[in-house]
């Protein structure tokens, strides 16, 4: 019982942080159509500069500040990058996006080197919020729970409760009209990059104590972001929330339970001998592929629903 209750606490932990990593990708791919291949690198930006607050102030400082630096640095992407690079097309946008994430590793490394730095939790935080069956449940996990439901919560009565929510929607779908009613377009487009690329770095900001503040850190989670936004459905932000949960509750449950191909495939009542053609295969446990499951479901999710599930737009 408790390996059921600490795997779903700890893949509740993983699924949220990855949703506050994909929700911000996906407000910018559903207002401008582009796929941010920098996006990663915004949320690794995020924990090396909360990093550096904290080494003058405190951990709370960086808290704050760290996500609006970020942000201010992806609307400055938007102005005066892709901006102009958007008129050439997407596939100008990802070279550009993609060039832009070298860079930013690089930066990061120039200024800080190419080894861990020591962010940590603040002391409040770095005790157990609970113990059940002798396990603790580390209070910093809880705070990582807090924030991403929090943050869930604020974008979705922001966009479906207040006039800049409704704004920000109908400049997805009706840039034109939202322009001749005397909005500006291009300042909400870049006021939304922002946004998203705060929320990178807010992401960045409370997993570089967990997950380490390293130059390799965006390369770490790149990939299963843009997987997410797929499975959810390109531009869905409630496909990215479901998609995050399902990736990160699946890969930690794998984690915990030791067992191996076979004996999963022995419980639904498939018989390993037809596959003996495949040798050891079938003798790989589960959380050696635990890392593969994210584009194992991106496969099936291609196959039988290429639109996502709950997007609108085939992928």
């Amino acid at each position: 019982m408790e390996i059921v209750v600490f795997s779903l606490l700890n893949g509740l932990v993983t699924g949220l942080l990855l949703f506050m990593l994909s929700s911000g990708l996906t407000l910018i791919f559903s207002m401008m159509g582009v796929l941010n291949f920098a996006h990663a690198s915004l949320y690794m930006l995020g924990a090396y500069f909360a990093y550096q607050i904290s080494q003058y102030f405190d951990f709370w400082t960086g808290f704050v500040v760290a996500p609006l630096l970020v942000g201010v640095v992806g609307a400055l992407i938007e102005r005066f990058g892709l901006r102009y690079v958007h008129r050439y097309g997407h596939v100008a946008e990802l070279i550009f996006t993609f060039g832009l994430a070298f860079l930013i590793e690089e930066l990061v490394q120039f200024v800080w080197g190419k080894l861990t730095k020591p962010y940590h939790e603040p002391e409040i935080l770095q005790g157990t919020l609970f113990t059940l069956w002798g396990q603790n449940f580390p209070a910093y996990k809880g705070f990582m729970l807090l924030v991403s439901v929090a943050i869930f919560i604020g974008l979705f009565m922001v966009l479906t409760r207040t006039r800049i929510g409704l704004i920000i929607q109908a400049a997805i779908t009706h840039p034109n009209v939202v322009g001749m009613l005397g909005h500006n377009v291009p300042f909400i487009f870049m006021l939304v990059f922002g946004v998203g690329a705060a929320l990178a770095g807010l992401a960045g900001v409370i997993a570089g104590p967990v997950l380490g503040t390293f130059p390799g850190m965006a390369f770490l989670l790149g990939s299963i972001v843009f997987v997410i936004v797929v499975i959810g459905g390109l531009g869905s932000l409630a496909g990215a929330f479901v998609a995050s949960l399902l990736i990160g509750v699946i890969q930690t449950f794998a984690i915990a339970i030791n067992l191996s191909v076979a004996d999963v495939l022995g419980w639904v009542g498939i018989s390993v001998d037809l596959y003996d053609a495949l040798g050891d295969i079938w003798r790989l446990t589960l959380p050696q592929i635990a890392p593969l499951i994210p584009y194992l479901l991106l496969v099936l999710i291609l196959i039988f629903r290429p639109m996502g599930l709950m997007g609108k737009r085939e992928t």
